[in-house]
């Protein structure tokens, strides 16, 4: 769905994806689709950023009415209509995302650490500089 081929699905190649699984979507919709999962608020979604929404789901952490919950459940598979060896494969699939998505959690995890660190090391040179005028103003 990434027809810009730039690594990211923006909101019009999303409205796109929407479509073609038959779950369409208002542009606000799609707009606060993007902005629960958009971590780095650049209006457009990483791979990592698509496969929190499946952690999201899992956890149950999905309003009712959002389009992301439209798309979990379009992720879901019948296995009257597919046969066992198409449940398999999607089971399969499924778990492989699973475990791409941990990984890209403790890469999210230790991205937001780094960033607690950097703010914390900002906010104790300012407190440095501040002792250091406050000696020359007197």
């Amino acid at each position: 769905y990434d027809a810009g081929k730039d690594g990211f699905i923006d909101l019009m190649e999303l409205k796109l994806m929407m479509e073609k699984l038959g779950a369409p979507q208002t542009h606000l919709g799609l707009k606060n689709m993007i902005k629960e999962v958009d971590e780095d608020l650049d209006s457009k979604l990483s791979f990592r950023e698509f496969l929190l929404f499946f952690r999201k789901a899992a956890a149950g952490e999905l309003q009712e009415d959002s389009g992301l919950h439209a798309l979990a459940r379009l992720s879901e598979i019948d296995v009257s209509t597919e046969g066992v060896k198409g449940a398999k494969n999607f089971f399969e699939a499924k778990v492989q995302a699973i475990h791409d998505a941990s990984r890209f959690e403790e890469e999210i995890k230790a991205e937001q650490e780094e960033k607690k660190k950097q703010a914390e090391e900002l906010k104790q040179r300012k407190a440095a500089f501040k002792e250091l005028q406050s000696t020359f103003k007197q």
